[in-house]
């Protein structure tokens, strides 16, 4: 005979659970290294953690590794109120229920969105001690679904640039090898998400900014179809091509964070474009078989063509080669003079009008213009060529900038038509083709434009490890809204091949 619990005893035994958990009792520590979301919540659920217990786990990896060890330099600031946040959170579990799958859930945002209660400084000492008072969109949306935000990390500073380095956190390392850089301009979050300094985390990308970091940093990060997610709140860099986004060690905790955060904001006009666009969840839709039947264009021009170009192209000509083997259709197709990421990236157009106006709606702004900045030399010196070329334009009503416009508007156009004209679901190449650079050194080898000008969506997942060592990525790209397709296939390439492995360097801390 079976016996039903009541909810409020099953209330009162998930109490006593998390209490005996948080005295000291005999119930085995939990290990968060690399666990799942899901996985994290059944532990929760079960009463085998609590999030208060997750936090401090985390914190103790984020202390063990960020600034001793390997010294990833990954994080700015420590959510000071993290444990009591989870502990409220554990409290209103026992008392009520979860509010959903992101209850309790530890999370890291990168430092240029906005926190009502930590300071947001786009990792410059321009804006250290910058208390918007407010919080971004998103980090509103994560907070009602009960996610706790554990830290905020290093990016590259204002976002301008793809390594990682910045005037107030310094050099990120890149957690496979912190001889190397960690992708940027999101590699705190990378760094940190790699290492297991929280469950997930939040990144943006105007050119490559969630998906190089997740390429060198052995994860999945998803640059969702402009409109989809709201920007208020966020730093901007350069708002034709900016969004924000998730960075996770798999496709599911990805899918997740996307359906908490995606949606319309009245104060971000261009999500007006979701509307209807939108599925009731990112998650139903994923697949381990989604690949069967599939038909994908092998990019060609996004390959490269030099000796240099081959380490990484190897290894993403193998994961296609497994996608087939899932059971996708892989055709090779190409679109006529095909531009690179300088003929059509609008950034050093759009950054100081874009950086202007945000400084001057943000209450106590330490500054309030990018000239200002460049007068008191408040910037790392790797990003002042970019800082004043960009503060030399005088104006975007120009023949130039329009004509900068009209060549994105072009290459979406020809990209949209090699999809239909070959009849593929998504086109598949390398997120960049080269490896992590040595800190120090330019990173080359990007093809962040495909997605950063076009406005379309695009994911990269764990291809494998090139023979020097270090994580490669493949990336997806798909029409408008077409996010649900893209986590199919990626979800499906994911659970064939499982390519992602935590680095070596930052293992289980006891």
């Amino acid at each position: 005979m079976r016996y039903a619990l009541s909810p409020v005893l099953l209330a009162v035994i998930c109490l006593l659970m998390s209490r005996q958990i948080d005295t000291g009792g005999q119930v085995a520590p939990f290990d968060v290294t690399e666990k799942t979301i899901p996985e994290l919540a059944a532990a929760m659920r079960s009463g085998a953690t609590t999030s208060k217990r997750l936090v401090q786990a985390y914190l103790k990896r984020i202390e063990a590794f960020d600034h001793h060890g390997p010294a990833l330099n990954a994080i700015i600031s420590i959510n000071p109120k993290a444990v009591d946040e989870a502990e409220a959170l554990d409290r209103e579990r026992a008392s009520r229920g979860p509010r959903g799958p992101l209850h309790g859930i530890p999370i890291i945002l990168k430092d240029n969105y906005e926190t009502a209660d930590m300071p947001t400084t786009a990792a410059s000492i321009a804006l250290k001690g910058s208390m918007p008072g407010r919080d971004a969109f998103q980090v509103k949306r994560l907070r009602e679904a009960g996610a706790v935000i554990v830290a905020k990390s290093n990016l590259h500073e204002f976002a301008r640039g793809i390594t990682t380095i910045s005037s107030l956190g310094g050099q990120t390392r890149n957690p496979y090898d912190p001889t190397r850089n960690p992708g940027g301009s999101s590699g705190g979050t990378g760094a940190a998400i790699a290492a297991n300094f929280a469950a997930v985390g939040m990144g943006t990308d105007t050119c490559g900014s969630i998906r190089y970091p997740a390429a060198h940093n052995n994860l999945v990060g998803l640059r969702p179809t402009m409109g989809l997610s709201s920007r208020t709140g966020i730093v901007p860099l350069a708002l034709s091509q900016d969004v924000g986004g998730p960075l996770g060690r798999s496709v599911t905790d990805v899918a997740m964070v996307l359906e908490a955060t995606a949606g319309a904001d009245p104060a971000d006009p261009v999500t007006a474009k979701s509307a209807g666009r939108i599925p009731n969840s990112y998650v139903t839709v994923l697949d381990a078989d989604g690949l069967r039947g599939a038909r994908l264009g092998v990019f060609v021009p996004l390959f490269g063509a030099t000796p240099d170009d081959q380490r990484v192209g190897s290894v993403v000509r193998t994961a296609v080669q497994r996608m087939e083997q899932r059971g996708a259709q892989a055709v090779e197709v190409s679109v006529p003079a095909m531009p690179t990421e300088g003929d059509v990236s609008l950034i050093r157009f759009e950054f100081k009008f874009h950086l202007n106006e945000y400084l001057a709606r943000t209450p106590h702004a330490p500054v309030r213009t990018l000239a200002e900045i460049l007068d008191k030399g408040l910037f790392h010196p790797a990003v002042e060529q970019g800082f004043r070329r960009s503060n030399d334009v005088a104006t975007l009503d120009s023949d130039e900038y329009r004509a900068m416009a009209a060549k994105q508007t072009q290459l979406r156009e020809a990209l949209l038509k090699t999809m239909d004209d070959n009849r593929v679901v998504a086109l598949v190449y390398p997120t960049l083709r080269r490896t992590a650079a040595k800190i120090g050194e330019p990173q080359s080898g990007g093809n962040c434009h495909a997605s950063a000008a076009t406005g379309l969506p695009a994911i990269t997942v764990p291809a494998g490890f090139a023979d020097d060592g270090m994580p490669v990525g493949v990336e997806l790209l798909g029409r408008p809204f077409t996010e649900p397709e893209l986590l199919k296939l990626a979800y499906s390439f994911e659970q064939a091949t499982h390519h992602r492995r935590l680095p070596s360097l930052t293992p289980q801390v006891h």
